[in-house]
């Protein structure tokens, strides 16, 4: 505590709830908890978590993330780097965006569109940040974060930072080399990204965002939730699987299966993570036995689970 005390000063907070900090509002309090308002911060904090033994929890947007309801035992750092530039089209190239990874990737995009730069209209309605895009190679609408991606700022394991192109990402369906290295104890942390965009008009790009932002009224729940919970398997919808199990508007406590869309599990007032966790081995385990399909779960467990994943 003394250590953490000498490095982090008095932004180190300890025994925070972290449910205020996820778009579930879900997840018991961190040990301590530290907030990154820059790029150059977010990398300083977690050299600095490194030397003292810690391997933080990043939060950003706190999408696609359950919370234990027993919190983080060690450190959790909040992304809140959220710089942007803008850069118009040149002789060199077509226009594009650097930012930093705590911006929100919806606002990134409707800030794009409005300044008539094309291409991110597809993330209008993703939650979460641009860091947590990189990682999990976010996507919808026929888009995703691979298909914009130029290069990615990031702290390496060994202290240093280097950008990582495009390539080197490893950018699959959901996932990425950095979530890839993450599940092998390697660390990484997205510090900044760089956008590819192209010309567009201003008043074009906000129609096609408002077709997005309907049809995500019409198609997903309102309310508290991580967002989709497990990735679509190959050629079949996940919410469709488990809807055809029968587990659509199943409740546990104060969580439910979305009656809307089966692949949502939203909070009802009071959820608590061990209800979210009992429902996706229910889920999953509906849907492989009904159907021999194997989900794989796209949100990402954070906390002290004990023996419970």
């Amino acid at each position: 505590m003394s250590d953490l005390r000498a490095a982090f000063g008095t932004r180190l907070k300890t025994a925070e709830p972290l449910a205020r900090y996820t778009s579930a509002r879900i997840g018991g309090p961190a040990d301590f908890l530290a907030a990154a308002d820059s790029a150059g911060e977010l990398a300083e904090l977690v050299r600095s978590a490194w030397r003292l033994g810690f391997q933080p929890v990043i939060l950003g947007g706190g999408s696609n993330v359950l919370v234990s309801d027993a919190g983080v035992r060690g450190l959790v750092i909040l992304n809140r780097a959220r710089a942007i530039e803008f850069h118009a089209a040149s002789e060199q190239g077509q226009p594009s965006v650097w930012a930093e990874s705590g911006v929100n990737l919806g606002s990134l995009a409707r800030q794009c569109g409005a300044r008539g730069l094309a291409g991110l209209e597809w993330a209008a309605t993703v939650p979460g940040t641009l860091g947590g895009a990189v990682f999990g190679n976010a996507g919808a609408h026929n888009g995703d974060l691979a298909g914009n991606l130029v290069l990615a700022e990031i702290l390496q394991q060994d202290g240093t930072v280097r950008r990582w192109s495009q390539a080197e990402l490893g950018f699959a369906y959901r996932t990425s080399r950095l979530k890839q290295l993450k599940a092998q104890g390697r660390w990484h942390v997205v510090l900044a990204a760089g956008l590819a965009l192209s010309a567009g008009q201003p008043e074009a790009l906000q129609a096609k965002v408002d077709q997005f932002v309907a049809h995500r009224k019409r198609t997903q729940p309102p309310g508290a939730s991580m967002g989709s919970m497990f990735k679509n398997p190959p050629g079949d919808y996940a919410g469709r699987l488990i809807e055809a199990a029968g587990l659509k508007g199943a409740r546990l406590g104060q969580v439910e299966i979305s009656p809307l869309h089966a692949n949502f599990f939203v909070n009802l007032g009071q959820g608590r993570a061990d209800d979210v966790l009992a429902l996706i081995h229910q889920a999953h385990a509906a849907v492989l036995h009904q159907f021999g399909v194997d989900l794989e779960l796209e949100v990402e467990l954070a906390g002290d689970w004990g023996r419970q994943c």
